[in-house]
This record gives C-alpha cells, sequence and structure tokens, in this order.
C-alpha cells in the first residue's frame, strides 16, 4: 500500500517544511515495513508538495504513524497537510 499526503507550505516556510520531511523520512525509515519515502514539490504550483511513502501494509502503516519519534517528527509537516483521503491499497 501507499500513502500520498498533499502539503499546502506558505513560501515562507518551503526551507524548513523541506528540512523537517527529511528527518521525518528519516524516522519512518527506521520503522518496520517501510518500503520508500520521497518528497515532492508540484511543478506548476510551488507551494504544492506531496510526501509519498511505500508501506508492506496498513498495519505497518498504521503502526509507524503511532510511535512518538515519527509523531514528533511529523509534527512540523503534518499541520501543512490537506484534509483529504491519502491511503492507497493496490487495485
Amino acid at each position: 500500500m501507499f500513502a500520498v499526503t498533499r502539503l499546502r507550505v506558505p513560501a515562507a516556510d518551503v526551507p524548513a517544511v523541506v528540512a523537517a520531511a527529511a528527518d521525518l523520512l528519516a524516522a519512518l525509515r527506521a520503522r518496520p515495513g517501510f518500503r520508500d519515502g520521497e518528497l515532492g514539490r508540484a511543478a506548476e504550483d510551488p507551494e504544492l508538495f506531496a510526501l509519498h511513502t511505500a508501506w508492506d501494509g496498513v498495519g505497518s502503516y498504521r503502526r509507524a504513524l503511532s510511535a512518538a519519534e515519527v509523531k514528533i517528527a511529523g509534527a512540523p509537516v503534518w499541520q501543512h497537510a490537506l484534509d483529504e483521503p491519502g491511503v492507497y491499497l493496490p487495485g
């Protein structure tokens, strides 16, 4: 399964959020079931980002998000998240 979290980041906050996303991905990489992840920026909208992560399954993803170190690393990133569905299962 994979997760996509889109982020709306004001221009002034972009450097801090990019750095925080790197810290978040490092914390996620340490969690069981994590496969891959990356942060991308929309080519046509410099304030729109997407955080993509891939997991062995929903359980691994949910357990990772409940880990204290992930919550702490994720807070500065997720405060910019758009409120929309983001978890996808293979078709």
